[in-house]
């Protein structure tokens, strides 16, 4: 990581927040889950937010669109908002799981969500998370397994690769997607990292989170949390540090090279109360080399 080139500190676009998760560029806006506040926010480029829906009221839900444009937001369910506003069930999944995290919709409306299939907040023993894959025809089934908390997905602008966050292991692993939306040939496209929610640029390298940079320096006063930019392999490009943990990175602007950072303070599973009420919660924003591409 030594080579990686540094960058400028990010600015603030947003502060004030509890966690922020799930960003999604759409429609000229960043669009993010407002955890601990059951609210769906977008935000503008000269920091003009507003309350656009809502979710679920605890943590661990994202949100993204089918390609007609209707909202998706995951939780106990797979719900979507209709024109009128009302949120419907868009699939059958209590076969499979209980609960969903991140979600992404590829470039042929296939919908893929995970599910780390354990009580983290209530301080469950983990167990095998699983993806799950919804068609355009609202059929879903289970399409990888044994995957040790599954986060962020992204996939790639030709639709042939799905990468996922695997944070218990500090792995991104890549799988090739099939013609029927299948998953196939799982491999490690980097580790040593800290993965979250992730996005991958033009040229095919992915924005994710470093392991927890104090506990690997020892340092008190080092950055709590940083994102670098990473090719297929490990090779570390770019680099940003910050004085709070980041959650998730978002490539967007209309030139797709505006990088969103959402980060807020981490204070441990036992103390997520706290730390919504703390409100310790910042959208950020850099420039990045390159634009963004894939999904989402």
């Amino acid at each position: 990581m030594s080579n990686a080139s540094s960058m400028p500190e990010p600015k603030v676009l947003l502060d004030g927040l509890a966690y922020v998760e799930s960003p999604r560029w759409h429609e000229g806006r960043l669009w993010f889950a407002h955890w601990g506040t059951g609210e769906i926010v977008a935000v503008d480029l000269d920091g003009n937010s507003e309350v656009t829906g809502h979710g679920p009221a605890g943590l661990g839900w994202s949100i993204d669109w089918l390609p007609d444009g209707r909202l998706l937001v995951t939780g106990k369910e797979l719900v979507r908002r209709e024109p009128d506003g009302s949120m419907v069930r868009h699939a059958d999944l209590s076969g499979i799981a209980d609960f969903w995290n991140e979600i992404v919709v590829d470039g042929r409306g296939n919908i893929y969500l995970n599910s780390i299939n354990f009580e983290f907040l209530r301080g469950a023993s983990p167990t095998s998370g699983i993806i799950a894959l919804v068609t355009p025809d609202g059929l879903a089934r289970q399409v990888a397994a044994d995957l040790a908390f599954p986060n962020g997905m992204v996939i790639t602008p030709d639709n042939s690769t799905l990468i996922i966050s695997e944070s218990f292991t500090g792995r991104l692993i890549a799988f090739d997607i099939e013609a029927d939306g299948s998953l196939s040939n799982r491999r490690v496209w980097a580790e040593g990292l800290g993965p979250d929610g992730i996005c991958m640029d033009a040229e095919g390298a992915i924005w994710v989170q470093t392991a927890d940079t104090r506990s690997h320096t020892g340092c008190d006063d080092a950055p709590e949390g940083a994102v670098v930019r990473v090719r297929e392999g490990g090779e570390v490009l770019q680099r940003i540090e910050h004085d709070r943990a980041i959650f998730a990175a978002m490539l967007g602007g209309s030139d797709r090279k505006t990088l969103f950072l959402l980060a807020a303070q981490w204070r441990g599973i036992e103390q997520v109360n706290e730390a919504v009420a703390a409100r310790t919660g910042q959208v950020l924003v850099s420039q990045a080399p390159v634009p963004g591409a894939g999904w989402p």
